[in-house]
């Protein structure tokens, strides 16, 4: 499998860790690559009525890729190395629409799903929902130790 490639969603949340960590495991066994995704988007009121915020208050690219360090060390502990190779990418766009496009070139696609709630935890968050309907390959959510 080493030209398969599992593409993990990364937001910095625990369910996203987990599924990082889990990733890595999979690619362990099967020798396929892992690459850490995380999006960021300018809000949608950016530039409304000539005034536009300094972009370095918003999400810059930098801060993203912080993100992206932060779940690797909480997923498998501070200076430790992870048992696999993980590329990090970061880039512009909804959430959904970066993870789909990434999906394309991908053998698996991995995501953590948020609930906030009873009720938010019976259903998938937009994100997962989104990847589950529309990523160019497999999809696997990553919810605590359930594996959809």
């Amino acid at each position: 499998m080493s030209d398969k490639r599992i593409v993990v969603g990364v937001d910095g949340s625990e369910p996203s860790v987990q599924a990082l960590r889990w990733s890595a495991r999979l690619a362990e066994l099967t020798g396929a690559a892992v690459e850490a995704v995380t999006a960021w988007d300018l809000p949608q009121f950016y530039g409304v009525g000539g005034w536009t915020p300094p972009l370095t208050d918003l999400y810059p690219d930098d801060l993203a890729r912080t993100v992206l360090d932060e779940a690797i060390a909480k997923a498998f502990g501070a200076g430790a190395q992870p048992p696999v190779e993980i590329g990090k990418r970061a880039e512009q766009g909804a959430p959904a629409r970066v993870l789909i496009d990434a999906s394309a070139s991908a053998s698996l696609l991995v995501v953590g799903n948020r609930g906030h709630s009873a009720l938010a935890e019976a259903a998938l968050g937009s994100v997962s929902l989104a990847c589950v309907h529309h990523a160019a390959c497999p999809v696997t959510i990553v919810h605590g130790d359930i594996v959809l």
